[in-house]
């Protein structure tokens, strides 16, 4: 692409994670004016952020790295089969460095707005520092769990003792010996954390509203020989990944639960629970996660599964789910976690029974007790998938807000990109089909459609790309009918666009797509061969 003198740069993206690093790569190659805008200290997206003791993969640390250098596989060793957070950092680190990639990123940089140019055909960003820079093209790799919220409770910032969202848990880590600490959440961030700090606290204190439905990971070290097995065997897994719905190497076992004995049945689900990673969710019968009665049956042996770990009968349905039945959520993975409960100093309060009133200097204030504490972690999740785009201004074609656009829920076509916000591109946004699946192997064949995109406006001298809008509106009717393939539509959770901690979020907003990514791939492919079909090129 050639460079336009009036431009700071032909190419801005925004954001330095797993999905900013690898459209830099790919944008270098192609001799592009490419700068990337990260808010963080440092690059890694979630990576960086994410420090609470216990974060780490959920999806296997070898089907999670890039795929795209055949040097780079044959000299990373992965330690163990789900990679905790300061592993993964120094990977992304690395593959920053092997490929010169730091040059090029400009890191404590937070955008505050991105205006479009009409006449100039042009984007204008505007960063917290005062500075504006221009583009033709502006790419958001923002990720989807990037925008952290904080529980709607009075007195948050009266407390006199150490606080923080996990999100933003310090870079230096925290002595938790002796300490008295509260948790504000059961999510999946909680999952990981609470069974890593329960035995170093003199009392943990965990705030439930909605317990989840968990599975346990059965993490192990990777020994050299194990991974040289994996080096050879990295064609057949990222095959593997490529085959199946969601990007995992765990895909659904193609006989119905009706087709197979009780006595087969239960010795399969037995050997799911007690096998590594997402096959416990993803590797069931293929009408599990589709038909309720299926569905009901595996609930039920998941919930004797906790019912078996927990040895006080009370707290134990207090963190079996009522609401929704498991896999209809994603399905967070734990190490000892159930077990975490049965320790003398950890306690359970179910705030539906008795809410919290308020956050006080000592500590938090239920309808039945205060609580002091020396530590208050808030494991209250994120505003997912748009939320990271609402905390930028993003101001399109003859003025339009992209929050105003969206504000019952994001209208995409193929989730990247949205009419009205000309050359704006989400590689890692609503409705597109990384958010679904094993995050890495969706980012790099959306960044590399994008950029064969790219390559594709630059030989025929297009500088302008948008949407049309009955191929924006097709789109996200097709995302909607989606929500139908399976249970996953019926659940208030992030997949679906609820979160109780924003306003406006008490209802549905098709943030996903819920065909898979195979049928992602080929309507990709459909759209480049017919000349970017649906796009509205200039």
């Amino acid at each position: 692409m050639k460079p336009d003198s009036k431009l700071d740069h032909e190419v801005i993206i925004i954001g330095a994670g797993v999905s900013g690093i690898y459209q830099l790569y790919r944008l270098l190659e192609m001799g592009v004016n490419v700068t990337v805008l990260e808010a963080g200290g440092g690059p890694g997206g979630t990576w960086y952020w994410n420090r609470y003791p216990g974060c780490r993969f959920d999806s296997e640390s070898y089907t999670y790295g890039y795929s795209f250098s055949k040097e780079l596989l044959e000299e990373w060793n992965w330690s163990e089969h789900f990679s905790g957070q300061p592993e993964t950092l120094r990977y992304l680190n690395h593959v920053i460095e092997k490929f010169d990639l730091r040059g090029h990123m400009q890191f404590d940089c937070h955008v505050k707005s991105g205006a479009f140019d009409e006449d100039a055909c042009t984007w204008t960003l505007t960063l917290d520092d005062g500075r504006s820079l221009t583009t033709r093209f502006l790419i958001t790799a923002i990720g989807m769990l990037s925008a952290p919220t904080m529980p709607t409770i009075e007195g948050v910032d009266s407390f006199k003792g150490t606080a923080f969202h996990t999100y933003y848990s310090p870079q230096e880590p925290i002595d938790y010996a002796g300490k008295r600490v509260g948790i504000i959440g059961t999510g999946a961030t909680a999952v990981q954390l609470i069974p890593e700090i329960a035995g170093k606290v003199s009392e943990l204190t965990v705030f439930q509203r909605r317990p989840n439905w968990c599975a346990p990971l059965h993490n192990g070290p990777i020994d050299e020989a194990a991974m040289a097995e994996i080096k050879a065997s990295y064609d057949e897994i990222f095959a593997k990944c490529h085959a199946t719905p969601g990007g995992f190497i765990h895909g659904p076992d193609r006989r119905k639960f009706a087709e197979v004995s009780e006595e087969d049945r239960l010795t399969f689900w037995e050997d799911l629970y007690n096998s590594p990673g997402f096959g416990v969710w993803l590797g069931n019968f293929r009408d599990v996660l589709v038909e309720e009665i299926p569905n009901e049956a595996f609930t039920n042996f998941i919930a004797d599964k906790i019912r078996a770990r927990v040895d006080d009968p009370v707290t134990a349905e207090k963190l079996i789910p009522k609401d929704h039945g498991f896999g209809t959520r994603r399905v967070p993975m734990e190490t000892k976690y159930f077990e975490a409960y049965n320790r003398d100093n950890v306690h359970l309060i179910d705030i539906n029974e008795t809410p919290i009133e308020c956050i006080t200097p000592a500590g938090i204030k239920t309808t039945a007790a205060e609580y002091e504490f020396d530590i208050i972690i808030y494991a209250t999740g994120f505003d997912a998938i748009t939320g990271a785009f609402d905390r930028i201004e993003f101001t399109g074609v003859n003025g339009q807000k992209l929050s105003d656009k969206w504000i019952d829920g994001p209208i995409t076509y193929l989730g990247l990109q949205t009419s009205g916000f000309p050359n704006l591109i989400t590689i890692a946004g609503p409705q597109g089909g990384s958010v679904a699946t094993n995050f890495p192997r969706g980012i790099e064949e959306a960044v590399e459609w994008n950029t064969e995109l790219l390559k594709y406006l630059h030989k025929y001298k297009y500088n302008r790309i948008e949407p049309k809008l009955d191929a924006e509106d097709e789109w996200t009717e097709h995302v909607k009918q989606t929500y139908s393939y399976s249970l996953l539509g019926n659940s208030k959770s992030w997949f679906t666009g609820y979160n109780s901690n924003v306003e406006g979020h008490d209802k549905i907003r098709y943030m996903i797509y819920n065909g898979g990514a195979v049928r992602y791939r080929q309507r990709l492919a459909e759209v480049a061969e017919n000349g970017y079909q649906g796009f509205d090129l200039r």
